[in-house]
């Protein structure tokens, strides 16, 4: 073989390590999304394509890891779920004004665990980073509660139990981010 030859073999052979290793890291960037943001990831490709999703994704991973996040004290946490408490029984009463009551609860809990005073779709994208179930269930109660059927006292009570299902998850399991 000529010296032509070898370089443009060691050219192609460099071309396509350099392709490997980006395919490499393209799935190694997708499973640490999945494995990280869990039903979030999949909501976020599906609404915004694949490529679209991911990079949001990586933005909200990088806007989440400036956070100051920390757990609740005892008596804090203790507070929020007394506060939790006079929303359910308020629940007979007047279904509606209990889980608006319950959503501003779970808000609280989050702005005070560290989370931005938003209560927007990057908001419920941050907090999956540590709680990656949380969204999904975050999502569905704040439907349910602003959806023309919100009269409807099993939407409501379906609301309330997504509510509670966040607030557990967000003040009792520590934060799975800390380890990823």
């Amino acid at each position: 073989m000529g010296t032509w030859e070898w370089i443009v073999l060691g050219v192609a052979i460099a071309v396509a390590l350099v392709l490997a290793l980006a395919l490499v890291r393209i799935r190694w960037r997708r499973a640490h999304l999945k494995k990280r943001f869990g039903r979030e990831y999949h909501r976020a490709v599906t609404d915004e394509g694949r490529g679209a999703g991911e990079s949001h994704l990586a933005e909200i991973e990088t806007e989440h890891d400036r956070l100051e996040l920390h757990d609740l004290p005892p008596m804090t946490r203790d507070r929020y779920l007394d506060e939790w408490r006079q929303a359910e029984n308020r629940f007979v009463s007047d279904p509606r004004d209990a889980v608006r009551a319950a959503e501003r609860i779970v808000e609280r809990v989050l702005h005070e665990r560290g989370y931005p005073d938003d209560n927007g779709q990057d908001l419920v994208s941050l907090v999956s980073v540590d709680h990656p179930d949380v969204g999904e269930r975050y999502r569905h109660g704040h439907a349910l509660l602003e959806s023309a059927e919100a009269e409807n006292t099993e939407n409501l009570r379906k609301a309330m139990l997504d509510f509670r299902s966040v607030l557990e998850d967000v003040l009792s399991r520590p934060r799975e981010g800390a380890a990823a």
